[in-house]
């Protein structure tokens, strides 16, 4: 018997956490937070976890918002790539 393992479903609207990481350049963070404010605004920017890799040379940015379903998550995706700042998001 084949069993078929599913993502767990996730129930929207919930906190989500979201890991942005990239090179570091004195306008990372501005950028990255602009795109954010467009997505989920009002989200709770002194709650933002930043990390600079030991040679400084990467920025992560560890950002909660209230996620409203999986289209808002996917166009958040898209436009933190499309800035051309980030390497990756997790």
């Amino acid at each position: 018997m084949e069993q078929t393992t599913e993502a767990p479903k996730i129930e929207f609207p919930c906190d989500y956490p979201i890991k942005v990481m990239g090179r570091s350049s004195d306008v990372f963070e501005s950028v990255i937070l602009e795109v954010f404010e467009r997505h989920a605004p009002g989200f709770d920017q002194q709650a933002i976890a930043a990390k600079i890799s030991s040679k400084g040379t990467f920025t992560s940015l560890t950002i909660t918002i209230t996620a409203t379903g999986p289209t808002q998550l996917e166009a958040l995706h898209q436009d933190l790539l499309a800035t051309g700042q980030v390497t990756m998001v997790l």
